[in-house]
């Protein structure tokens, strides 16, 4: 095994002399002969066959700590009691709802705002029509996506829901 390593490791010699001409390169010297090209001084490539019959293995990727266990172990010992679950998940469900009342909050200010459409017009708008027009789309939009982040909110306390149902005991 040691002698065919050894034997497989050598410089590969008929890699021939690589020429720069302009941007290009090449390795035929009659054709850089012709087009005055310069030589390049490179070193030399070894080339290394795979074992014949061994497969490549994905390297272990390091162990991230996370309060006192590594990230991913299914050992029964490292898991979390359910009572700490439940108190993350109330935690989560919390944040969720906070978060749901500031949005719907901002909601109900955008449309009162907008006014279906037809807002108070500002200071120069009077007189400048396009601004008024690009202010009443600027408010549609964030009032499209102040409604899909409601509806996100919405649909991710659904989901929380059945979840921490089902871990009370």
């Amino acid at each position: 095994m040691l002698a065919g390593l050894g034997l497989a490791v050598w410089p590969v010699w008929g890699q021939g002399t690589v020429f720069r001409c302009g941007n290009e390169y090449t390795n035929d010297a009659r054709l850089a002969q012709g087009r005055d090209c310069q030589a390049l001084d490179l070193p030399a490539v070894t080339v290394l066959p795979a074992a014949q019959g061994t497969r490549r293995q994905a390297l272990p990727l390091p162990a991230v700590r996370m309060e006192g266990r590594s990230a991913g172990d299914g050992r029964p010992d490292t898991r979390i009691d359910a009572a700490q679950q439940r108190a993350r998940d109330a935690d989560a469900r919390a944040i969720l709802e906070a978060e749901l009342r500031k949005a719907e909050t901002r909601l109900a200010q955008l449309q009162a705002e907008f006014k279906q459409g037809e807002p108070d017009k500002q200071g120069i708008e009077g007189r400048n029509h396009q601004r008024y027009l690009d202010r009443v789309q600027a408010m549609r939009e964030e009032l499209v996506r102040q409604q899909s982040d409601v509806a996100s909110l919405r649909r991710e306390l659904a989901r929380l829901a059945p979840a921490a149902l089902a871990a009370t005991p």
